[in-house]
């Protein structure tokens, strides 16, 4: 059985390397072919409304609209639903092939046979 990435990147702009390498590692198993979930929670959950991803910077980074979109076209993107609540976003507002969604999911995702977390 092949194995698949869930990710959860629970950094922002607050901490860009941190919230970069999530990102880079889930387009690159992407890239590599594994089944990849990107789970945005706390400041990270700005990058799921349109725009969002261009503001941020980091010197000799893939740009993070690079990386989303790439993770949008191949991955499952979800923001937690009590950090969306708590930033006022709404499912209307998210990115096309975005969703929103809360533990229960997070959970089964992550203790699906096969499975491998990661946590940034």
């Amino acid at each position: 059985m092949a194995r698949s990435l869930v990710i959860k990147v629970t950094a922002g702009a607050e901490a860009p390397e941190r919230c970069n390498q999530a990102f880079t590692v889930a387009a690159a198993a992407v890239a590599s072919g594994v089944k990849v979930s990107l789970w945005l929670t706390g400041e990270s959950s700005w990058f799921a409304l349109p725009g969002r991803a261009k503001e941020f910077e980091l010197p000799h980074a893939t740009p993070l609209e690079d990386l989303l979109d790439i993770l949008l076209s191949a991955a499952q993107v979800t923001v937690c639903t009590q950090c969306a609540a708590r930033r006022d976003i709404t499912d209307d507002e998210v990115l096309p092939g975005v969703r929103i969604a809360g533990a229960p999911t997070f959970v089964e995702e992550i203790t699906t046979e096969g499975v491998q977390a990661l946590v940034y």
